[in-house]
């Protein structure tokens, strides 16, 4: 007879909503075991390489769909390891939206006044820092530059980083090398685990059940930590209470794949994907311009050539996030060094009429990749992305080995979206090639489709249960004790990177969450303070 696994609380994901969620509740004394897809990695393990079975490809999970790709982190940490630490707050007007559906999006109950106090607990441990001119690297220098002669503004971003820990090194998408990068290994993972959280890296799960006692039975596999198309076991593990936190790319489908054992789903789930309202744009930085219209050296006789040193998004303009301006043309433009590979092959030359993979242009254009400036656009999108019938494991038809699948969302951008990508399309092209600056051109979506690295909004909380899959209190709507904290629960587009909104949500829920788990017997206490942050990341002694 085969021994049934128990314990209080299971988490599905440990990225910013799984584990602030796993934090708390064993902070209160709820046995809890965390279940991450990815591998479990630390420094010394992220290599500077792009290799096949290098940490680049093990800690992140691209997965295209029809209209839309999906870049997402895989490993303990989830999209904190491989995200760039930008952390601005939303501003204003984003919860009061209306989108699609003609009507406030957001719960009535959260507004940006109301949700100040959890930004305020997330970015008081990571801990959150706002840079000066002298941390910003030379890219963003440029971009500040640009829209001040363009007669706009830039600021430097908030992040998540130990400028003193910092050396430039332009690998922190795959993972900080140096521990320098404020993640979830460094603040909430380390709390949890001190307070008896179990973590289980390479643990996919595959569906939920219910029991006739009403708790839940988590089904999953255990993935190979090379192959991650090899399952190398199978499990189950009851709980009282279930937090998903498995990404907007991943909890949907896990949800759909539980309908049949759960006994039905919201109609929501699934649906009202958005993408962030995301795109890109390359400028070939015109090195003799730069110097004489913006008065540029570098002290080497170069005026810039360093799209490749640096950080993130170290500089925004935000100008256009102004909330008297009508919906869909309130977007951000951020400076971004985005590493080589797919973004050198949807990178367009200026000025073609059709997008173009080869040719004696493009090889020019890259042979002056170290002119290149990258922006990143955040608009307003309209929720357009709906997930199809799910694929038998996992959150896509895996392709390869490591990284890349086949996902079942679609993405048919509405002319609102596509509006508004034009409008802020223009406004870096007025900013770059103003005298001559710049050329510039927005990447090809004709090869994957839209693209986003903050897939939001899959199963969203909301007041309306036609539109929402999640109470405002982050509840599976008709299935108590289940709760979703992570993206999918952001009810649409931000327009500044979520990462910090997305954690104040799920601080939020808590205080909720933890009256559930008293309801259900657990015995866990509520006002745990926010942890300290520390220098030893989690795992660092497995």
């Amino acid at each position: 007879m085969s021994v049934v696994e128990s314990t209080d609380v299971v988490v599905v994901g440990s990225g910013f909503g799984g584990a602030i969620a796993a934090y708390h509740l064993a902070a209160g004394g709820a046995r809890v075991v965390v279940l991450e897809r990815g591998p479990w990695l630390t420094g010394k393990d992220f290599d500077h390489d792009y290799l096949l079975g290098s940490s680049y490809t093990r800690v992140f999970d691209f997965v295209a769909g029809d209209g839309m790709s999906v870049l997402g982190g895989n490993c303990v940490g989830g999209g904190s390891v491989v995200y760039f630490a930008a952390l601005p707050r939303a501003p204003r007007f984003v919860f009061e939206r209306r989108g699609s559906i003609g009507r406030r999006m957001w719960p009535s109950a959260i507004s940006r006044e109301t949700l100040e106090p959890w930004y305020d607990r997330v970015a008081e441990s990571i801990p959150v820092s706002q840079q000066g001119w002298d941390d910003v690297s030379y890219a963003g220098g440029l971009w500040a530059a640009a829209c001040d002669h363009a007669g706009g503004t830039a600021n430097p971003v908030p992040v998540g980083v130990d400028n003193t820990q910092c050396t430039n090194c332009n690998w922190m998408m795959s993972g900080c090398r140096f521990d320098a990068k404020r993640s979830l290994l460094f603040n909430y993972l380390p709390g949890a685990l001190a307070h008896g959280a179990e973590i289980r890296p390479l643990h996919e799960v595959e569906h939920i059940a219910r029991k006739e006692n009403g708790d839940y039975r988590i089904h999953y596999d255990v993935i190979d930590d090379e192959d991650y198309r090899v399952h190398t076991g199978s499990g189950t593990i009851d709980a009282k209470i279930v937090i998903l936190a498995a990404g907007a790319g991943a909890t949907p489908v896990i949800l759909q794949r539980s309908a049949v054992a759960l006994g039905g789903m919201p109609e929501a789930v699934g649906r009202y994907f958005s993408g962030n309202g995301e795109r890109l744009n390359t400028a070939v930085i015109d090195e003799e311009r730069v110097r004489d219209v913006l008065g540029l050296d570098r002290g080497d006789g170069r005026a810039y050539e360093a799209n490749q040193i640096g950080k993130g998004p170290v500089v925004a303009n935000w100008d256009h996030l102004d909330g008297s301006l009508p919906e869909y043309s309130r977007y951000s433009l951020e400076q971004l060094y985005f590493p080589p590979g797919l973004g050198t092959v949807l990178a367009q030359v200026p000025g073609k009429p059709e997008p173009g993979w080869f040719g004696v242009e493009k090889k020019e254009m890259l042979r002056r990749w170290k002119s290149w400036l990258i922006i990143f656009s955040m608009i307003e999108d309209d929720n357009e992305g709906i997930f199809g019938p799910p694929p038998p494991t996992g959150n896509a038809y895996r392709i390869s080995q490591q990284m890349l699948g086949r996902g079942t969302l679609s993405y048919r951008p509405t002319a609102n979206t596509r509006r508004a990508w034009a409008e802020s399309d223009a406004e870096v092209k007025r900013i770059l090639e103003l005298d001559g600056l710049a050329k510039v051109a927005p990447w090809t979506n004709d090869l994957v489709g839209a693209y986003t690295v903050h897939p939001l909004a899959s199963c969203r909380i909301g007041d309306d249960p036609r539109t929402s899959a999640l109470t405002p209190g982050h509840e599976l709507r008709g299935h108590p004790g289940i709760f979703v904290t992570d993206g999918s629960a952001v009810p649409g587009a931000l327009t500044v990177n979520p990462a910090l909104t997305i954690s104040a949500l799920a601080e939020r829920a808590m205080p909720g969450i933890i009256q559930a788990a008293r309801e259900r017997n657990i015995p866990v206490s509520a006002g745990a303070p926010v942890p300290t942050a520390t220098s030893t990341p989690a795992g660092s002694f497995r």
